[in-house]
């Protein structure tokens, strides 16, 4: 878009308070957007609570789940980029709406498999519904917050992770419960009913998710002046140094170091959150029981990403406190693997996942720290779309592995293996928004 001239912003910036106009920003969409957020990373996992019973009910072994689980990130990875490519054409409203609906009705139709083959095609076509989304919340992140407001933003909406799972676990654990509820079994009803809040909330986007600030009606038209031009201005330094074209992206080495990590990164997140009911099943816990366990690593995980959100943002260096993230979430993992009992293995597990949440908290900011226009969003689906396949690689290599040791020590242990590799990645990207103009020649 063309910028907005330089007097008119600084005539706007005199007139408009960056802390009042920002809050009220934050107000309005995060709380909302959130809650999408919540509700996708839920269908996403709640997958884990139904294999408690549905894989004996369809007679899935732990190989077939952890592929066929997985196969949901190979749809993701296909259509991300088309998708976000198509957000930043038709606007955020629409396209967000439209991913909203269908992964909901696909994520209804999940409870009606039969076996093997038509789970794992069906996970795949949750992919496809629910592919661009994360990313697009990103590149729309971009079109409404400057500077360090869009850190803040990302961390909050992040916190949709442990969120998810604080209320969803329980949630799912209790859904298991409803045997016979309207003739299905308890898995059935676990997606069903889960399903519906996506489908509403598509419809909601299309009324409460305005496209950019010119579109906001709650905005004065000082606010969307001064965010307006602040946005181009923001937008116009960052093409200079890094490129706004797709192009620009594609031949960045450092898009694609971000997306090893996200990589490895994802290994840890969804491994751990498909896996961990049938890891706390061991223990001899009824379904119900579970869901409250479960929902303990991710309570701790929220405070932890919050607080390591706010060093990050304080931090001349940011990489150091992401890469020492995921390296204390690795060690902790390894740990839990050699211990049996109970309590000390939630211990371990439980400050592996708020290393996970704390790494993704930080995380984000980096690459939108240097990339803009076409370029963030085919950069920033990028990074999601080939990070996502650790989303497959986790869950299938942990069922294969568990299938053949017939525990969870090895499948933990290649867990962590995956999340160091993470921290090695991050620690040689260096800090892409300090480049400058040697970044800009790479791309160039």
């Amino acid at each position: 878009m063309t910028p907005a001239p330089a007097p008119a912003s600084a005539a706007a910036s005199a007139a408009v308070s960056e802390t009042a106009t920002m809050k009220k920003v934050m107000r309005r969409l995060i709380p909302f957007i959130l809650l999408c957020y919540v509700v996708s990373y839920l269908d996403r996992i709640n997958v884990g609570f139904a294999a408690l019973t549905m894989n004996r009910d369809l007679g899935l072994t732990p190989s077939q789940f952890g592929l066929g689980a997985g196969l949901f990130f190979i749809g993701y990875f296909f259509f991300e980029i088309p998708s976000n490519l198509a957000l930043h054409r038709f606007g955020a409203r629409m396209w967000i709406s439209r991913i909203m609906i269908s992964w909901g009705v696909i994520s209804m139709a999940t409870a009606f498999v039969v076996g093997p083959k038509s789970f794992a095609l069906a996970r795949f076509f949750l992919g496809m519904a629910e592919a661009g989304f994360t990313p697009g919340i990103y590149l729309y992140f971009t079109q409404w917050f400057p500077g360090a407001w869009r850190g803040k933003a990302t961390a909050f909406f992040l916190v949709g992770i442990p969120v998810a799972n604080i209320i969803g676990s329980p949630l799912s654990g209790a859904l298991m419960e409803l045997h016979g509820m309207w003739g299905f079994q308890g898995w059935q009803v676990l997606l069903l009913l889960e399903a519906v809040p996506a489908v509403a909330l598509g419809v909601l986007c299309l009324f409460l998710l305005p496209d950019r600030p010119a579109k906001a009606g709650w905005l004065t038209p000082a606010e969307k002046q001064w965010l307006e031009g602040e946005l181009a201005n923001e937008q116009n330094v960052l093409a200079a140094r890094h490129g706004n074209k797709l192009k620009d992206a594609f031949t960045n080495w450092r898009v694609f170091a971000l997306a090893g990590a996200n990589f490895c990164g994802i290994i840890g997140s969804l491994s751990i959150g498909l896996w961990l009911p049938q890891i706390i099943k061991e223990f001899g816990l009824p379904a119900h029981q579970v869901g409250l366990v479960a929902a303990v690593p991710y309570i701790v995980g929220a405070i932890a990403m919050t607080l390591w959100a706010r060093l990050a943002n304080r931090s001349r260096n940011r990489l150091f406190l992401v890469a020492g993230a995921i390296v204390l979430a690795a060690v902790s993992l390894a740990i839990s693997a050699f211990l049996h009992t109970p309590l000390l293995k939630m211990l371990a597990i439980t400050v592996a996942v708020a290393s996970i949440l704390a790494f993704q908290a930080t995380f984000w900011a980096i690459p939108s720290g240097f990339l803009t226009g076409r370029a963030a969003a085919g950069g920033l689906a990028l990074i999601v779309s080939i990070g996502n396949l650790g989303g497959f690689v986790g869950p299938s290599v942990i069922g294969f592995i568990r299938e053949s040791t017939q525990g969870f020590t090895y499948p933990l242990i290649f867990v962590a293996g995956a999340l160091l590799l993470g921290a090695v990645i991050t620690l040689a990207l260096g800090d892409p928004a300090r480049a400058g103009n040697s970044t800009s020649k790479e791309t160039a």
